[in-house]
C-alpha cells in the first residue's frame, strides 16, 4: 500500500497525523542546519551548500578550464561542493550520525559530482592518478560510492538516497558519478523528486517514472517519487500522485505541508465516494451512484 510523506523545514509538520512518514531538512542547499528530530526521517544536503561555497572558494569544484560549481552559473540552481573535499567529508559524516543517533533513518540528499566535467581541481586529479582507475567517470563512481558506503556504516535503519531525475541509461553515472549497481547494496531507497509547479499534464511524468521502474528493476532496492506541492492546484497534484503511486513504492509532497495534506483529504474523500483515476470512469461512476444510493 502506498505511503504518502511530507518533505518539510518545519519541525511541527512531521508530527501532523495526515501523513504516513516525513522528511526534515537537517542541512538544505542554502547551508542552513536544524537539530534533528526523532519524528522525522532527518535529510543531508551532502554536496550542495552555498554558504560553505560562498565562504571557502576552495571548496567548490571546478572543471578543466577552471569554472567553478556556484549558482551564478547556468545550470546550477545552487552551489556544489567537491566530494573528495576530506575535511568537508567528515563534517558531513558527523552530521549523519547526529541524525542516526535520533532517528535510525535517515535520507542523504544532493549526493554526486554536479555533472561531466567536474571536478578537476589538483586534490581530484592527484587522487584519480594515484588510484588503480584507468577511466575518470569510474574513479568518480568508486569517490561517490565510498562515501555512501561510510554514511550507511552510520546508519542503523533505513537509507534514502536522492537521485536526479534522469533514468536515461548511463546518464547518472556519467553526470554526476552515481553507480547505481554499486550503491544499491548500501540503499534501501531512492527518492526521485519530479516537480513542476503545475502538473497540468503527467505524460512526463509517468515516462520518467516508468524509465525508473525499468531502469532499477534488476536491483534489490525500491524507490518513491517526491512532488513538488507548493502552488499547485490540489486536483491536478492528486492526479499527478495517482500517477507517480503506479511506479513508486511511495509518493511524496514538498515544501507545503498544508497543501498536501488538502490534496490527500480530498483523495480520501474522492476514494471514499468511488471516484478512479485511470480506470473505466463510467463503471466508476455507476458504481459511486449506487454507493451512494444504499447510503
Amino acid at each position: 500500500m502506498t505511503q504518502y510523506g511530507v518533505v518539510t523545514r518545519n519541525a511541527e509538520e512531521t508530527e501532523w497525523p495526515d501523513f504516513d512518514l516525513a522528511f526534515y531538512e537537517v542541512k538544505d542547499v542554502t547551508g542552513r542546519s536544524a537539530e534533528p528530530l526523532e519524528t522525522a526521517v532527518n535529510m543531508v544536503s551532502c554536496f550542495g551548500d552555498n554558504a560553505a561555497a560562498e565562504a571557502t572558494p576552495d571548496l567548490v569544484p571546478v572543471d578543466a578550464e577552471g569554472r567553478p560549481a556556484t549558482r551564478d552559473r547556468t545550470y546550477f540552481d545552487w552551489a556544489y561542493i567537491c566530494p573528495t573535499h576530506e575535511e568537508y567529508r567528515r563534517g558531513l559524516l558527523e552530521i549523519v550520525e547526529d541524525c542516526a543517533a535520533v532517528n535510525g533513518d535517515v535520507r542523504l540528499d544532493d549526493v554526486g559530482f554536479p555533472r561531466e566535467g567536474y571536478c578537476r581541481c589538483d586534490r581530484c586529479e592527484r587522487l584519480f592518478a594515484e588510484s588503480d582507475h584507468d577511466e575518470w567517470a569510474d574513479w568518480r563512481g568508486e569517490v561517490i560510492t565510498d562515501f555512501v558506503a561510510e554514511a550507511t556504516e552510520r546508519i542503523p535503519g533505513k537509507t534514502y538516497l536522492t537521485l536526479y531525475p534522469d533514468p536515461y541509461p548511463g546518464h547518472l553515472y556519467d553526470r554526476a558519478g552515481l553507480d547505481l549497481e554499486a550503491l544499491s547494496p548500501h540503499v534501501d531507497e531512492f527518492v526521485v523528486p519530479l516537480y513542476d509547479t503545475n502538473y497540468g499534464t503527467t505524460y512526463w511524468l509517468e515516462t520518467i517514472a516508468k524509465g525508473f521502474e525499468s531502469r532499477l528493476a534488476d536491483l534489490d532496492v525500491t524507490f518513491s517519487v517526491e512532488l513538488y506541492a507548493v502552488n499547485v492546484d490540489i486536483d491536478d497534484l492528486n492526479h499527478a500522485a495517482e500517477v507517480a503511486a503506479e511506479y513508486g513504492e511511495d509518493v511524496f509532497f514538498g515544501y507545503d505541508a498544508s497543501q498536501a495534506v488538502a490534496a490527500l483529504r480530498r483523495m480520501k474523500a474522492d476514494a471514499r465516494e468511488g471516484r478512479s483515476y485511470g480506470g473505466d470512469e463510467t463503471e466508476s461512476g455507476s458504481d459511486s451512484g449506487s454507493d451512494s444510493g444504499s447510503e
